[in-house]
């Protein structure tokens, strides 16, 4: 099954509904089942110790898995997440954060996956990895059907 989106499409989309996160993550690639997000790390970004903190990398996590599902299923703004257990694995330094988020099993109301954080800054593994699902909206099926 082939994505319904580009990379450029999700991009846009995602400056039209969440134009509050715009520049926090850029959409570097999609494919099947798939997308890699990055996050330029800001002062912003960081937790005392300069390291970043949970909340962003829960944050570009969630965005990463999002644009995964939503290249799957189209323009559906209100695919939600349901569920999301991060394990923090290492302290990324002050650096770009990469998130490569894959679909596992894509139904008609869940979207079941991960997420796995890389930092620009560490070559020995990954900083975070999510467990993550998404509902569907229902109209998805509505208007598949025609109706």
């Amino acid at each position: 099954m082939e994505p319904k989106l580009t990379a450029a499409e999700l991009a846009e989309f995602l400056h039209e509904v969440f134009p509050q996160v715009r520049g926090d993550f850029l959409v570097e690639d999609v494919g099947p089942m798939r997308a890699r997000l990055r996050m330029p790390v800001a002062e912003r970004h960081l937790r005392p110790g300069g390291t970043v903190s949970g909340p962003a990398m829960f944050a570009l996590a969630d965005c990463a898995y999002y644009v995964a599902t939503l290249a799957m299923i189209g323009r559906e703004a209100l695919t939600v997440t349901t569920s999301m257990t991060v394990n923090f694995l290492a302290k990324p330094p002050a650096a770009d954060l990469v998130c490569e988020a894959r679909v596992l099993r894509l139904g008609r109301v869940l979207s079941v996956g991960e997420a796995t954080i890389w930092s620009d800054g560490r070559r020995d593994g990954p900083v975070a990895h999510a467990a993550v699902t998404y509902a569907i909206p229902p109209a998805r099926e509505t208007r598949r059907a025609g109706g």
